[in-house]
């Protein structure tokens, strides 16, 4: 590997794409930004037998993920003995209309993390957990509002997985029509999607006239360099 190559991660049996390989992505750079610019993650794991994949909020801290719940949750109970888990996120940037319908695709970028999680129980790196997680969605909330009592900190788990075993898959372009079905008469090419941001909608209980923070007000999704 050349000594400018950026940093990547060493390719497993679990990790290695087999099916459309060349859209496999093992970087840092990417997996990275792929997981920063989610807002929701899915974990999934086995409890007594039963498959659950559960959808989360979450964080990154350098090389490491944070994941948070109710302390009750079943879901953080499980993966807090250490069972094997699978952490993924999807970003759908485009629909692929191809002149086949065989060949219809999305242009999307995906992470897959594998591995075991574990509790967070010093309490300041579980606070700083949770600060991770409210300035990710909205960068400067954390600043504005309570902090959490000890008593809601006891009520909340923090769990953290190395993001040591990991791939990305990324689809761009357009569609693949080749042959003959390039000569069928049907549009093709790609609709792109994005999320688009509406305008604050304040709650009925804030006094009249309550101003909108400009952290809020110039709000956007994260996007790669952003």
């Amino acid at each position: 590997m050349p000594n400018d190559a950026p940093p990547a991660l060493r390719r497993t049996q679990r990790t290695r794409l087999r099916r459309f390989a060349k859209r496999a992505d093992y970087t840092l750079d990417t997996i990275n930004a792929i997981l920063d610019e989610a807002l929701i993650c899915h974990m999934g794991f086995v409890h007594e037998g039963q498959p659950f994949v559960i959808p989360t909020a979450f964080g990154r801290v350098d090389d490491r993920l944070y994941l948070h719940g109710s302390a009750a949750s079943r879901a953080l109970r499980t993966l807090s003995a250490g069972v094997d888990a699978c952490v993924t996120v999807t970003l759908t940037d485009g629909l692929v209309l191809a002149r086949s319908a065989f060949n219809h695709s999305f242009n999307y970028r995906c992470v897959v993390v594998l591995g075991t999680a574990t509790p967070v129980t010093d309490p300041a790196e579980k606070e700083l957990a949770l600060e991770v997680f409210t300035d990710r969605l909205v960068p400067g909330r954390w600043a504005d509002v309570r902090w959490p009592t000890r008593k809601e900190l006891k009520a909340t788990s923090v769990l953290t997985m190395p993001i040591e075993e990991a791939s990305a898959k990324v689809r761009v372009g357009p569609p693949v029509d080749e042959g003959a079905d390039l000569e069928h008469e049907a549009w093709a090419g790609v609709i792109p999607l994005a999320t688009t941001v509406l305008e604050p909608e304040p709650d009925p209980k804030l006094a009249e006239g309550y101003p909108v923070p400009g952290y809020i007000r110039n709000w956007r999704m994260a996007r790669p360099g952003s």
